[in-house]
């Protein structure tokens, strides 16, 4: 497997966090950067009712962490890059020496 780690991605987990009224504000707290390859597949762009949103699906890929460990990207967690954000739907191994994790996202933009 070819992989070239050559973009410092952000792994995000979210927070809930009280918003002093009696409810909660999510938020997004850094856990840390990781070296990744960052793969663009195929993109859809459907009309809302105010917006045009345009989604791509990616496959990122990054260092095998163990499992439990920070460092290894978990569903429901998502990487930045300066603006733009890509939610992980999916993890899986990348190759059968467990060295490396692809991460299956989807970037969503308005248009």
């Amino acid at each position: 497997m070819n992989v070239h780690l050559n973009r410092l991605l952000v792994l995000e987990q979210a927070q809930r966090l009280p918003d002093g009224a009696g409810g909660f504000v999510q938020t997004w707290a850094p856990l840390g950067g990781l070296w990744a390859q960052v793969t663009p597949g195929t993109g859809v762009e459907r009309a809302g009712e105010f917006v045009t949103l345009a989604s791509v699906k990616m496959k990122i890929v990054v260092r095998a962490a163990p499992e439990g460990s920070p460092r290894r990207p978990r569903p429901e967690q998502r990487f930045r890059d300066g603006d733009r954000v890509f939610p992980i739907l999916a993890v899986a191994s990348a190759d059968t020496a467990c060295r490396y994790l692809t991460c299956f996202c989807v970037e969503e933009i308005v248009a």
